[in-house]
């Protein structure tokens, strides 16, 4: 009994620090908005801008090549029902998204090489909006400026969150979840009449629902049994 009441007490600490920090920063967190690898990893193309380098000025163009690259896909991409329609969108526009990023590096007095791929990569865990993408392996299309040996921007193509915000300020954990929920429904459905015969014995349904971790809970409980 008393070990419980402490971990109920020191969960409560935490969550009342947790909120504080949230007031000063403006903006709320919640401890246990990370995603479950397993059920994102194959919903997902990330997007990734590289820059040359650090210095403030590879840094600012990389923005800028982002604007221009996101421009001309989203307006194409958009509106992909399935991850095999946005990739093979990216596989068949791949020399129109380079020359566009090209552009914007000779527009802007660098003569830089730009390349791109689409391929699977490991990643750390990254934040995006309030939510976190865990660590781990995903299918990405990659931008690389010059040396590609600075620090990159991201976001997630496909499903099109990188349309919604650009800059990951203002996408909450609602939106994001709503989204890849949406595209996993909308996946199902297009599989529906070639499992039908499969599935039709069964009346049991099937969850569908994208999961957060707890991970100040398995922080806490890790080591018990």
């Amino acid at each position: 009994m008393r070990n419980k009441i402490l971990v109920v007490s020191l969960i409560l600490i935490i969550l009342s620090l947790s909120g504080c920090t949230s007031i000063e920063n403006g903006q709320g967190f919640n401890l246990d908005n990370e995603l479950v690898y397993e059920d994102i990893v194959n919903e997902i193309i990330r997007f990734h801008v590289i820059a040359n380098s650090d210095s403030d000025e590879d840094q600012s163009l990389k923005l800028k090549v982002r604007d221009k690259v996101v421009e001309f896909v989203s307006s194409n991409l958009k509106d992909a029902k399935s991850l095999d329609e946005a990739r093979q969108f990216l596989i068949d526009n791949k020399s129109d998204i380079e020359s566009i990023a090209k552009s914007v590096v000779i527009e802007n007095g660098y003569s830089y090489n730009v390349t791109s791929t689409l391929s699977r990569e490991n990643f750390p865990d990254k934040v995006y909006g309030d939510v976190v993408f865990p660590q781990g392996e995903y299918e990405a299309y990659r931008i690389l400026i010059g040396e590609a040996e600075g620090q990159n921007w991201w976001c997630v193509m496909f499903p099109p969150l990188c349309f919604v915000d650009g800059t990951k300020e203002v996408v909450d954990s609602k939106a994001i979840i709503n989204t890849l929920e949406s595209n996993k429904d909308s996946n199902k459905d297009s599989n529906k009449e070639s499992k039908e015969e499969s599935n039709k014995d069964s009346d049991k349904p099937t969850e569908n629902k994208i999961k957060f971790k707890f991970k100040l809970f398995e922080i806490l409980f890790k080591n018990k049994s």
